[in-house]
C-alpha cells in the first residue's frame, strides 16, 4: 500500500488512539452527568452547546488552515485540546466546570478537523482519495471499538466507578498528541491577499464562490443529514425491544467493529467502481435499516441491522469526504471540509431535535419510517448529481 504514507499512517493512528479516549467514556457519560447533578435536561443542552462549539469552529479553522498554508499545527492543538479536556471533567463535578471541559473537547475537534482532512487530500491523489479516506475512517474507528471495550472490561470489575474512567482515558490522548509530533508540514505558499485575519463566520462566504459541483453535493448532503439522526435513537429503540444494557452497549461496539472492518475495502472498490456509486449503495442500506427499525421486534435481527449500518457508515463516511476533496481546488479544501462539516454539524442537531419530536408525537415507527422514505428520495436526488470529476 505505497499510497498509505507516514504521514497518513501517523494521522489515524492519532485519530484512533484520540477516538479510544473519547468512546472509552461514550457509554458512561450520560451515567456520570446524573451521579454529579445534571437532569437530562441540563445535559441535552450541554451536548448541543458542545456540538454547536465544535461545528461552527470546523469551518473558521479550516478557513485559517488554507490562508496560513499550514495543517500540522491545527491538527496537534485540536487533538491535544481533547485529549486534556477528559482528565478536566473528572477532576471537578461543577457544571460550569463540566461546561468549559466539555466545551474544549469538541473546541479540539473544530480546530483539527478540516487540517487533518485536508491533509489526508494533500497526501493522496484523485485516483487514490477514497482509499486514503477510508484507510483512515477504519483506523479512527477501531478506537471506538477499543474504548467502548475497555470500558466494559474496567466497569466489570469496578462497577460504578466512572469517575476513574476519565483518567484512564487521558492515557491513550496523551499517546495521541506525543504521536502528532511526528507530523510535519509540506512547504506551502501562504495566500498573501488574505493574510490578514478573518472574521469567524466568513468561511461561509466560500458558498457563494465555491466550484458548482460542490454546491450540489454538499446540497445532497445536507439533506441527508437533516435526516439521519443520532445513533442514540437507534440505540433506544433496540433497549425498548428488550435488550439490556450490556447488550446495547455491545450492539454499538459490533457496529463500530464492522464500520472499522469495511471502511478501507470499501474505500478501495469506490476508488475503482466510482465515488458517487458506493456512496448510493451506502444510502440504500440506510434506507433498509431503517424501513427495518421501524418494524422489528426480533432481538437479533437487530445486530443484523446494525451490520448494515455499519456497512453503510463505511460507505459514505470517507467516500464523501474524499468526494468533496476531488471537486475542490487544493488550496481551498480546509475550507471545503471545515464549510461542510459546519453546516453538517448544524443539521446534524437539527435532525436529532426533529427525530425526537416526531417519535415522542406520533412514536417510533413513524420516525423511522419518514427517514426511510426521505432517504430514498434523497437517492433520487444523488442519482442527477454527476459523477466527481477531480479538480487540480
Amino acid at each position: 500500500m505505497k499510497y498509505i504514507t507516514q504521514t497518513i499512517w501517523i494521522l489515524s493512528m492519532v485519530s484512533l488512539l484520540t477516538d479510544a479516549a473519547s468512546e472509552m467514556l461514550y457509554p458512561i457519560m450520560p451515567i456520570y452527568l446524573q451521579t454529579i447533578g445534571f437532569s437530562v435536561v441540563l445535559i441535552g443542552i450541554l451536548e448541543g452547546f458542545a456540538e454547536a462549539t465544535a461545528g461552527l469552529s470546523k469551518g473558521y479553522f479550516g478557513k485559517r488552515s488554507d490562508l496560513s498554508g499550514k495543517r500540522v499545527p491545527f491538527v496537534q492543538i485540536g487533538y491535544s485540546l481533547s485529549a486534556l479536556s477528559k482528565p478536566m471533567m473528572g477532576l471537578f463535578g461543577f457544571p460550569l466546570w463540566i461546561f468549559f471541559a466539555r466545551s474544549m473537547d469538541r473546541f479540539g475537534k473544530g480546530i483539527r478537523t478540516g487540517a487533518r482532512d485536508a491533509l489526508l487530500s494533500d497526501e493522496s491523489s484523485p485516483q487514490t482519495k477514497a482509499k486514503v479516506f477510508g484507510f483512515h475512517r477504519s483506523m479512527d474507528t477501531l478506537g471506538a471499538v477499543i474504548g467502548p471495550s475497555l470500558a466494559l472490561a474496567y466497569l466489570y470489575f469496578f462497577p460504578s466507578d466512572y469517575h476513574t474512567l476519565f483518567f484512564i482515558a487521558f492515557v491513550p490522548g496523551l499517546l495521541a498528541i506525543i504521536s502528532s509530533l511526528l507530523l510535519k508540514d509540506k512547504k506551502k505558499e501562504i495566500r498573501k491577499s488574505e493574510k490578514h485575519p478573518t472574521s469567524f463566520f466568513s468561511f461561509l462566504k466560500y458558498w457563494k464562490t465555491s466550484p458548482i459541483a460542490y454546491r450540489k453535493l454538499a446540497t445532497g448532503l445536507l439533506l441527508f443529514t437533516l435526516f439521519n439522526s443520532s445513533d442514540f435513537f437507534l440505540l433506544l429503540q433496540a433497549k425498548q425491544a428488550g435488550l439490556n444494557d450490556s447488550m446495547v452497549i455491545g450492539t454499538y461496539i459490533f457496529y463500530n467493529l464492522v464500520y472499522a472492518i469495511f471502511a478501507f475495502p470499501l474505500g478501495v472498490m469506490a476508488d475503482r467502481l466510482g465515488l458517487k456509486s458506493v456512496f448510493i449503495f451506502g444510502l440504500l442500506l440506510f434506507s433498509i435499516v431503517y424501513f427495518g427499525m421501524s418494524t422489528n421486534v426480533n432481538l437479533y435481527l437487530f445486530y443484523f441491522l446494525f451490520f448494515l449500518y455499519g456497512i453503510f457508515a463505511a460507505a459514505t463516511e470517507g467516500v464523501s469526504k474524499a468526494w468533496i476533496s476531488n471537486i475542490s481546488d487544493k488550496k481551498e479544501t480546509g475550507t471545503a471540509i471545515g464549510t461542510y462539516s459546519a453546516l453538517q454539524s448544524i443539521a446534524s442537531m437539527l435532525a436529532s431535535s426533529l427525530t425526537g419530536f416526531i417519535w415522542f408525537q406520533f412514536g417510533a415507527r413513524t420516525a423511522f419510517l419518514i427517514t426511510a422514505i426521505a432517504t430514498l428520495v434523497i437517492i433520487g436526488y444523488f442519482l442527477s448529481v454527476p459523477n466527481p470529476k477531480a479538480k487540480e
